[in-house]
């Protein structure tokens, strides 16, 4: 193991990190009017956790047999994350081409502490195959050939990463409750409210050009 492998896989997940549905939940919960919403934001981050860490551990498990039994047996890995990846940005491209309506996005009245932890591991999982970065950084762990423990420690190690953001805004959440609510009520409002989006041809566009260039990569890879 060395520092230029572990520093490459820390920029990945620090990449990783800046994902929109993970932050989104727990601002939301953080707003949310209920008993405990500093509890359920933390519930939700534990959830977060467990899905990047128990997903990634069975990713490099099978990873590291395919990379036994075939030598490129890892390349199904990228070609798997980035063709998710295209294929997200394609729709969100294709649904540009005309005007909708954004729904708010509310948190629902059965949310407790223990049922946020289940809503950060579903939410979390259900957006990790177009985190592509994940999956370069297990790649890198299998041919790093370091051994399941220590493979396993810089897995855990990268979730942590994966939630800091969260983990930063639960701790803000914790101790500055008021001011952080303010500030989150104004981004929600430019964010998380019902929004009129009209037909963009050039956001299209962008989108698909960027669909095709990533497609490109997994058929490259």
């Amino acid at each position: 193991m060395t520092a230029t492998l572990l520093a490459g896989i820390a920029g990945l997940a620090l990449l990783d990190a800046l994902n929109p549905a993970t932050i989104a939940g727990v601002a939301l919960l953080l707003l949310a009017p209920m008993t405990h919403p500093t509890r359920a934001a933390a519930g939700f981050v534990a959830g977060a956790y467990l899905t990047v860490l128990t997903l990634g551990a069975v990713v490099y498990i099978g990873a590291d047999v395919a990379a036994d039994t075939a030598g490129n047996g890892l390349i199904w890995v990228r070609r798997i994350a980035f063709t998710v990846a295209a294929t997200a940005l394609a729709v969100t491209g294709l649904r540009r081409l005309r005007p909708r309506i954004r729904p708010a996005v509310t948190v629902p009245t059965w949310v407790n502490p223990l049922s946020a932890a289940i809503l950060g591991l579903i939410m979390t999982g259900a957006d990790l195959p177009n985190a592509f970065p994940y999956f370069i950084a297990i790649e890198r762990i299998v041919n790093a050939d370091l051994g399941t423990t220590t493979s396993l420690t810089i897995i855990a190690g990268y979730a942590l990463v994966y939630c800091l953001p969260c983990l930063l805004l639960l701790i803000a959440g914790a101790t500055r409750g008021d001011r952080i609510r303010h500030r989150l009520g104004n981004l929600y409002e430019r964010l998380g409210a019902e929004k009129k989006q009209p037909r963009s041809v050039p956001i299209a566009a962008g989108y698909l050009i960027a669909a095709a260039g990533v497609l490109t990569i997994a058929v490259l890879a």
